[in-house]
Order: structure tokens, then C-alpha cells, then sequence
């Protein structure tokens, strides 16, 4: 039963891709939503990195990092590739997560979350994204916040809706929100 709501899920996910990513677009170009928005000095939360968006965030932004929290058929032809990411020297990371229905699971996170450290404590700028900037992406963006500032869930989410308004957070986002904190950051606490 489980196994056929996540091919489901899967399947109106792939359906409905094109005409997400077409209002995005769209709300970028008639409100004040923006492509991505700085999280702080080194995190950028963003939508897909798309071509003609890549030069600007390489020589502008001066990214070096990247995670995507993609399926492959959402970066196949829409975004650099992994080795055309290596070669403008930006390391990446990808994780495959279904768009709208999944959270990322534990595993992605703290992974996630030690690739963004690992690239901000070396003085990089890492860009993290999922189709939009709202879900995949801003679940893991939280959990950097809170490993990186000793957060709680609330105040990541306070901190990331005061810099991109527009992220969505579904219970099973906030779930993963609230195991990464009980596990990742309390139990750093304690020891």
C-alpha cells in the first residue's frame, strides 16, 4: 500500500513539474518573489538553477557549492549536469527527493547539512535548491540553521519566512524538521 502511494506520488509529481515550474516563472515576473534569496553570508536558498541563471550565480554570487534536492528527470535538461558543475569549480551534491509529497529523509539531511558546513567553514557560497526554493530545499536550509545556530525548528522557520516569504513547510517537512533537532542538535547539547 505504502509502496504504490509513493509511485503515486511520483507520478503526479512528474505531471505536474512543467506547469509548476511555469508559475514559478510567472510569480518571479509579476510579484515580488524572488529566483533565491541569501539565508546568510554563505547559504543561498533558491528554485532550479536554470542555464541561463548559472553564469550569474557563479560570477556574481560567486557560488562554489551546490545541493540539489532533484530527481533526475527535474535537472536532466533544465540545469547544469554534475560534471559541467566541476567544471566551473562548483561542488555538488544531489539527492533525489519527490516533489511536493516526500521529505527528505534523516540521512539526506545530516549529509546535507555537513556539505553546506564543510563548504561555509571553508569561506564558500553554496546554493541550495529544489524545483521552487520552498520545500525540499527549505527543509534542508533549516536544518543547516539549526546545527549551524543551536535553532530550534521555530526559529530556523522564523528566520528563513523573514528572507523568502513564500517557503511551505508540510507536517511531514516539519516532522523531519522536528527529528533533525531532537536528534542532531539536543543531542549535540547534551554531550
Amino acid at each position: 500500500m505504502e509502496e504504490a502511494a509513493g509511485v503515486m506520488s511520483s507520478i503526479v509529481a512528474r505531471a505536474l513539474f512543467f506547469p509548476s515550474l511555469a508559475y514559478n516563472v510567472v510569480m518571479e515576473k509579476v510579484s515580488g518573489r524572488q529566483w533565491y534569496n541569501y539565508v546568510d553570508n554563505n547559504v543561498i536558498l533558491g528554485a532550479l538553477p536554470l542555464r541561463h541563471k548559472i553564469q550569474e550565480l557563479v560570477d556574481q554570487k560567486k557560488i562554489n557549492a551546490i545541493v540539489s534536492l532533484n530527481e533526475d528527470y527535474e535537472v536532466k535538461y533544465l540545469t547544469n549536469q554534475p560534471e559541467e558543475w566541476d567544471q566551473l569549480g562548483v561542488e555538488n551534491i544531489r539527492f533525489s527527493v519527490v516533489d511536493m509529497f516526500e521529505a527528505p529523509p534523516q540521512s539526506m539531511l545530516i549529509e546535507g547539512v555537513d556539505f553546506i558546513n564543510k563548504n561555509v567553514d571553508k569561506g564558500g557560497v553554496v546554493y541550495v535548491h529544489c524545483k521552487a526554493g520552498r520545500s525540499r530545499s527549505a527543509t534542508l536550509v533549516c536544518c543547516y540553521l539549526m546545527k549551524r545556530n543551536s535553532w530550534t525548528p521555530e526559529q530556523a522557520i522564523s528566520h528563513l519566512k523573514s528572507v523568502r516569504p513564500h517557503i511551505l513547510l508540510s507536517s511531514n517537512k516539519l516532522e523531519a524538521l522536528q527529528m533533525f533537532y531532537t536528534n542532531e542538535i539536543l543531542c549535540d547539547q547534551k554531550s
